[in-house]
């Protein structure tokens, strides 16, 4: 999430810090549990990367990117705990740590490319004599760091999509770029309000987004995930925001399962949706085909938060995310600016903004 000091250029405060929601301790990784909040504020540590990766599973610690940091911390208690070991052998454990954590979430398209490039800088660290858990620590760090500097370029980019008086659905929590898109609005003398949705069944809206949005000092209403035909159909939503797990090159994306729907009801109600991208296009995802949607377990979905809200002996099926093909997506808001959904291809040919 956003750092304390990036939120005091905007005159708020702000508690939840990225770099405070997980991060390597001597030989644990330690996380902020988001299934908690806002309830209770805990941070439970995790002895290997079995014990991270089924935190990441388990729903511990959650959002596209901090799935993958969680991953990359994996990485580098692997080689605290293997420190001693041979090269030859240290590496391979190092790969078997990266194919469990690969394993974890297999929607989301940062947890990959994190895991391979800590892969990438635990070797290199290897071959050159290095302590190889710092140099692993070091690097998500630096991202950590990095991503706070992209998320306020994405949101810059996207206040200025966004229209004094507006009032802005978004669905799952989009993290800091859509704070920063609310601040951004602000400074620029634009009123703006947002809806979240509940985000059934980890109440990813009503929990992280809402708490986000309110100490962000934003206006924010929180609806069910049922009611937002309805809201659109009342005028009640001007625009539609959400992040994305994953972006094809064909300008499709991957995102919470709802999004769709939502952005179906938004094309009919001519509504904008514009997608929030920490990372660009997925270079190994040319179509939409191609976005593996996780399967979880259907028990989940018969709880909430730990209490049964179904019959026994009925059947469940939950998808993690669906994907939202090109037709349906106004625009694409990256660090390198504004892209139309067919001209993604055209991102990794673009400068920074």
């Amino acid at each position: 999430m956003i750092s304390v000091s990036r939120m005091k250029e905007y005159g708020v405060a702000f508690t939840l810090d990225r770099e405070k929601t997980v991060w390597l301790e001597g030989d644990r990784v330690v996380m902020l549990d988001r299934r908690k909040l806002p309830e209770k504020v805990e941070y439970p540590s995790f002895r290997d990367y079995q014990e991270v990766a089924r935190a990441i599973e388990q729903m511990v610690i959650q959002g596209a990117m901090l799935v993958g940091y969680a991953a990359g911390y994996g990485i580098a208690l692997t080689a605290v705990k293997n420190r001693s070991l041979p090269k030859e052998r240290l590496k391979l454990e190092l790969q078997k740590a990266a194919t469990r954590l690969r394993s974890t979430r297999p929607t989301g398209s940062d947890l990959f490319s994190v895991v391979d490039e800590s892969l990438r800088v635990a070797y290199k660290a290897i071959d050159q004599g290095d302590d190889v858990g710092s140099a692993v620590a070091d690097y998500v760090r630096n991202l950590i760091r990095e991503e706070d500097s992209i998320a306020k370029r994405i949101g810059q980019n996207a206040a200025t999509l966004l229209e004094d008086g507006d009032t802005v659905l978004t669905h799952c929590y989009a993290e800091s770029a859509l704070i920063y898109m609310f601040l951004e609005a602000e400074k620029r003398g634009k009123r703006v309000k947002a809806i979240a949705t509940e985000t059934r069944p980890y109440l990813q809206g009503a929990r992280l987004t809402s708490l986000a949005l309110k100490e962000a000092g934003v206006p924010v209403t929180l609806i069910c995930d049922s009611m937002v035909a309805y809201c659109m159909w009342k005028g009640l939503i001007q625009k539609y925001v959400t992040a994305a797990d994953r972006v094809a090159l064909d300008g499709s994306i991957a995102n919470k399962i709802g999004t769709y729907q939502n952005a179906i009801a938004a094309h009919e109600h001519n509504i904008p949706f514009y997608v929030l991208s920490y990372s660009g296009p997925d270079k190994n995802t040319p179509v939409y085909k191609d976005i593996v949607v996780e399967e979880r377990d259907p028990e989940e979905i018969f709880y909430i938060r730990g209490v049964r809200i179904a019959p026994d002996g009925i059947g469940g099926y939950y998808p993690a995310f669906d994907i939202v093909p090109p037709k349906f997506i106004s625009a694409i808001v990256t660090e390198r600016g504004i892209f139309a959904p067919a001209a993604m291809k055209d991102y990794w040919d673009s400068r920074r903004t």
